[in-house]
């Protein structure tokens, strides 16, 4: 199974990560210990949003595609804000 996921910093609560994995609970560990250069200045982060795939590319497409529209990504982020 793979994810695509998003993080919400805790240091920063503006401050979104979003990304893809196939292991939630390592990645989230990464990041948490500063384990990922681009997400290391807004550690901690807690996990606010995922959807699971059956392939690698699923979750690696929904996630460029999430990251490159702001059409998808600012409803999506607005949905989530509100949830919180």
């Amino acid at each position: 199974m793979w994810y695509f996921y998003i993080l919400q910093s805790s240091k920063d609560t503006n401050y979104f990560y979003k990304g893809s994995t196939n292991n939630m609970d390592r990645r989230l560990a990464q990041h948490n210990n500063k384990k990922v250069i681009s997400s290391t200045p807004y550690a901690p982060f807690k996990l606010v949003y995922y959807e699971a795939y059956l392939t690698e590319a699923a979750a690696r497409g929904r996630e460029k595609s999430v990251k490159q529209s702001g059409s998808i990504s600012v409803p999506l982020l607005k949905r989530i804000k509100e949830t919180l």
